[in-house]
């Protein structure tokens, strides 16, 4: 059976209202489809640039199917969707990525399993289900070692660092009642990404590997180029060989660490766009939101060259805590792009928005970007050439 393809003028069904799907829509209308949005809330970042926007719980199944007869084909902007959700959309339109690859990827647990029986490489991790097995994890992988929930984590959410002589009793008492993974600990070089877009046709298209750097587990700054062109490859390779086996048809962003020996270690995976590629928006041919829609519309897939040196930093509401930002400080920078996704209450460790600045290197880039983002609260640094 040809799997089908739609083309611009059709309906995209989009699950979720974040900021993800915000510049999903721009991309889309920009290049004439209709956007529908599905998210437990109304007047949401997607919401606001959608041509329909649908308030309703990921449970409520006639909200669901309803909402599924009026688009032709559905994608998503997180992957913590409940899997009936995905069935129940799947009887009444095209769904892509399937089900299956948000059902692996939204539970570390399987994703885990998955990606050690397919033979790619990731940190050693054990199931734990109470404290007994907790301390028999610890035994076998050794602390330090990071314990982690196997739902619904992120930002740094449901994590904790375990070292050497902590009690293990104390530190299960957060986990209680849930499945989690004690993982262990990886001392790395640096942090980076690559998002990788596959048709339905099969074909691959990776963007430019991102360095990242966290802060408080949430990502701060990503840098491009990397300039290590044996570990771009290699990281590269890799995230194909994820995208192969899940079969994927959409986006997939595979976070990696680079080990002090040189070796890749698969972080985690996400079957969508991802914070660390926003900068594709501004300076990639084709950006990763774009990228999306071609894979899911079963379109031919974009080029994804780097412009230029760029560097993208967060922009968290701990920004707005002294009042608004200035914001004429930050764009005083001239080759700084400011991102912003219609949320009205920040909050400490909110994603608010982003700045985007360009560069002659990437060192360059990235000292724009938090020259400007230090601007915002008055203490700017960095040149502004």
């Amino acid at each position: 059976m040809t799997a089908p393809v739609f083309f611009p003028g059709a309906t995209i069904g989009l699950m979720g209202g974040g900021q993800l799907g915000r510049m999903f829509a721009i991309a889309a209308r920009r290049m004439g489809y209709r956007v529908h949005t599905f998210s437990p809330e109304d007047d949401t970042p997607t919401g606001q640039l959608a041509d329909r926007e649908v308030a309703a719980r990921y449970d409520d199944e006639r909200a669901v199917r309803d909402f599924a007869r009026g688009v032709d084909v559905l994608t998503f902007e997180f992957e913590n969707i409940p899997a009936n959700c995905i069935e129940w959309a799947a009887d009444h339109c095209t769904v892509r990525p399937a089900g299956r690859v948000l059902h692996l990827c939204q539970h570390r647990l399987r994703e885990k399993r998955f990606l050690a029986e397919a033979g790619l490489p990731l940190p050693p991790f054990l199931e734990v289900n109470n404290t007994a097995e907790l301390v028999g994890a610890a035994q076998r992988i050794e602390l330090p070692a990071v314990l982690k929930t196997a739902a619904f984590g992120y930002d740094g959410k449901g994590q904790r660092k375990l070292k050497p002589g902590d009690d293990l009793v104390e530190a299960w008492v957060l986990f209680q009642g849930q499945t989690a993974v004690l993982e262990a600990y990886v001392d790395f070089q640096c942090e980076l990404s690559v998002i990788v877009a596959r048709g339905i046709d099969g074909k691959m298209e990776t963007f430019p590997v991102a360095r990242n750097v966290h802060t408080n587990h949430i990502l701060d700054v990503s840098v491009l180029p990397f300039g290590e062109e044996k570990v771009e490859r290699a990281a590269r390779e890799l995230a194909c060989a994820v995208a192969e086996k899940l079969d994927l048809v959409g986006l997939l962003a595979v976070e990696m660490f680079l080990t002090k020996g040189g070796d890749l270690l698969i972080n985690e995976l996400a079957p969508r766009p991802h914070n660390s590629g926003h900068w594709s928006f501004d300076a990639a041919v084709t950006s990763q939101f774009e990228q999306q829609l071609r894979a899911v519309c079963g379109l031919p897939l974009g080029s994804t060259e780097l412009l230029r040196p760029v560097a993208m930093a967060n922009l968290l509401g701990n920004l707005w805590m002294q009042g608004e930002p200035d914001w004429a400080a930050a764009l005083a920078f001239p080759e700084v792009k400011l991102h912003l996704y219609g949320k009205t209450s920040p909050r400490a460790g909110r994603k608010m928005g982003h700045l985007v600045a360009f560069g002659a290197t990437a060192e360059d880039a990235a000292g724009k970007v938090r020259g400007a983002r230090a601007a915002l609260l008055g203490s700017a640094g960095g040149s502004r050439g």
